[in-house]
């Protein structure tokens, strides 16, 4: 007990002596601290929250319509039991009645046919001919009327045979090659055929007869 009660005193002694000594030391170092000229903190700007990464908005779920209101199901009505089939009695065979009797009708006999004539061959009748007319002459046939063609105007000189070669190439394809060809038989054979086109054979054989190098007709 003596020993215990000593280890307790001397704890609390050293505990005070360390007090003591931590006092001093507290006190020391503020009067130092009071001698240094404090500085005042720097305040340093507010530094701005990280903005956060951009999140789509969640899509809202599309709000159901409500139901529009159904009556109710009528409940179909219950159906009696049919009764089980019974099939129907049969009814008694009903006997049909005796017929009277009645004495069979004879056959009538079958009407006789007449006895056919012998054949006999139709008489030919003989052709009529017919009437023979009255004899007739042959007829010639008459030839169209033709107008008497108009008297030939005269030539005489080259330059007469102009003005009637005008007048029969004036419808002419190639107007200067027929006037050339047509003055020429006009000067040897000293005539030209009345129109545009046709009716050589007034002019003579001396018009129709002329011929090109090619053996074709040269008087238009």
């Amino acid at each position: 007990m003596a020993s215990k009660a000593l280890l307790l005193f001397l704890l609390a002694a050293s505990l005070l002596v360390l007090t003591t000594v931590a006092s001093k030391e507290v006190g020391e170092n503020n009067e130092i601290k009071a001698a240094v000229p404090v500085k005042p903190p720097t305040v340093s700007p507010p530094t701005k929250a990280p903005t956060p990464p951009y999140k789509l908005p969640t899509p809202v779920p599309p709000v159901k319509a409500p139901s529009p209101y159904k009556p109710p199901s009528p409940v179909p009505p219950v159906k009696a039991p049919t009764p089980p089939y019974k099939p129907p009695s049969p009814a008694p065979p009903v006997k049909a009645p005796t017929p009277t009797y009645k004495p069979p009708i004879p056959a009538p006999a079958p009407p006789t046919k007449a006895p056919t004539p012998p054949y006999k061959s139709p008489i030919p009748v003989p052709p009529v001919k017919p009437p023979t007319p009255p004899y007739k002459p042959p007829t010639t046939p008459t030839p169209p009327y033709k107008p008497p063609s108009p008297p030939l105007p005269p030539v005489r000189t080259r330059k007469d045979c102009i003005p009637l070669c005008g007048q029969r190439c004036k419808l002419h394809s190639r107007p200067n090659l027929c006037l050339r060809a047509c003055v020429t038989c006009c000067d040897r054979c000293k005539c030209v055929p009345p129109g545009t086109y046709g009716n050589r054979e007034m002019c003579g054989k001396c018009y129709t007869d002329m011929r090109t190098h090619r053996n074709k007709h040269k008087c238009p």
